[in-house]
């Protein structure tokens, strides 16, 4: 695997600004936004100009208790092969609990969320990326993610966790900086103290961003500037080894170009500083292969079980109103429930934004009413449908109360809630306008 260099993450949003950035060696792409067949054509224009394409997941849920999706895990491989991309990454998270593993209601939290750092968890982690090396025709690496709850009774630091994890399996690590300032405000993790347990070796590239702190909270928003604490973060790191990469995230309220090209120097110079300040026999560069180790052992039934039932309890007190699990700090259970629900909002908006026009200021407040009842259980779109189908069945709200929005929201309803897309055969038209017509009625 090649050295990365200086990336900064690709999005349709700044997809221009970043084809013109000086500089620029490679960039990341959210995986699940890209289709193999259909790539944009600004990441063709990149990759034919030699800048590398690295695919980022975010929904396989290597944390979680159940084993890797095999669907998902295709589709990384397969848009893998399609960048000619040298690794992969996706999280060190759970996404999604509940199902057949509890006997209970499927649950999506539409969010990354920490797993415990227990013995439990690091052997059903171990496993499940195992699992995702097997299937993948690229080296995998894994990202440390930010944490707004700390789980209870915890049995290993975050760099222990890591590089136990990375040791036991031979996976490589991206390290994301701005999550270990985000751990450090919001539960207390020290940043220093778990760059001097990593495997610096291990390193596959770094994430830097920006985030806000509101109320003794810091959230990464991915959507700010990089404050210095960040940037010293990643000094402190590039004084210890030369990371193989390093990357920009923006995902929202995007700046300028020349905003983007300036923070993109300031990220240059903190490495810079910190390999100036390199020392003793750490300050090295961080390697670029590994050499598997035996394989970990296998997590069983009852520890996958155990680790299922934590989950589901926790998503549930987030996502479906049920009481704080013991242990949990309920204020802060609160903060992140909320946070929650407020990106779920912003998601389906971006999903489907003929909703937000529809329903006007009454969309947030609608939604997040919503959303306190109804846990998300099979992704956005689905949640789209599900949110205008509550609103039309309800006798209050929005819908109820203006029937020019209920005439609206009526019909793009039917326009999406079919199972294959629209005939546009005569006689099937006819029966869409004559059913319109009697559900009107």
């Amino acid at each position: 695997m090649r050295r990365l260099g200086t990336g900064i993450g690709w999005r349709p949003e700044i997809a221009d600004a970043v084809e013109r950035m000086p500089g620029i060696d490679w960039v990341e792409a959210v995986s699940e936004n890209l289709c193999p067949g259909h790539l944009p054509e600004s990441l063709l224009r990149l990759r034919e100009r030699g800048v590398t394409v690295v695919p980022h997941g975010v929904s396989l849920g290597l944390g979680g208790a159940e084993r890797p999706d095999a669907g998902r895990l295709a589709a990384l491989a397969d848009r893998a092969e399609a960048l000619g991309s040298p690794l992969v990454t996706e999280h060190i998270a759970f996404v999604r609990a509940g199902g057949a593993l509890t006997a209970s209601p499927h649950l999506e939290a539409g969010h990354l969320l920490p797993v415990p750092r227990t013995r439990d968890a690091l052997d059903v982690l171990c496993e499940n990326v195992r699992i995702a090396q097997d299937a993948l025709p690229v080296p995998l690496a894994v990202e440390n993610i930010a944490a707004l709850v700390a789980w209870p009774d915890e049995e290993l630091t975050e760099g222990q966790f890591l590089y136990e994890l990375a040791d036991r399996t031979g996976v490589r690590l991206l390290i994301d900086v701005a999550n270990l300032h985000t751990n450090h405000v919001n539960i207390g993790a020290d940043p220093a103290e778990a760059l001097g347990e990593l495997p610096l070796e291990a390193i596959a590239y770094v994430h830097v961003a920006g985030g806000f702190e509101r109320d003794g909270v810091w959230h990464d928003s991915h959507a700010h500037p990089v404050p210095r604490p960040v940037l010293d973060i990643l000094t402190d790191l590039a004084s210890r080894v030369a990371p193989p990469g390093v990357l920009l995230e923006r995902d929202e309220n995007f700046p300028g170009a020349g905003e983007l090209e300036a923070e993109v120097e300031a990220i240059r110079d903190a490495v810079a500083r910190g390999r100036a300040e390199s020392r003793g026999p750490a300050g090295r560069e961080a390697s670029v292969a590994r050499a598997a180790p035996p394989k970990a052992n296998v997590a069983d039934h009852a520890v996958r079980q155990r680790l299922g039932l934590a989950q589901t309890a926790l998503l549930s007190a987030l996502v479906a109103g049920a009481p704080a699990p013991e242990g949990f700090d309920r204020v802060r259970l609160g903060v992140q429930a909320r946070a929650l629900a407020g990106k779920r909002a912003d998601v389906v908006a971006k999903v489907a934004p003929e909703l937000p026009v529809i329903l006007g200021p009454a969309y947030r407040p609608a939604f997040l009413a919503y959303a306190r009842g109804c846990p998300m259980g099979a992704g956005y779109r689905r949640d789209a449908l599900d949110f205008a189908e509550r609103l039309l069945s309800a006798d209050a709200g929005p819908a109820a109360e203006d029937a020019g929005v209920r005439r609206e929201l009526r019909e793009w309803w039917l326009e999406r809630s079919g199972p294959v897309p629209r005939s546009r055969r005569p006689g099937m038209r006819w029966a869409r306008a004559t059913r319109r017509v009697l559900l009107r009625r």
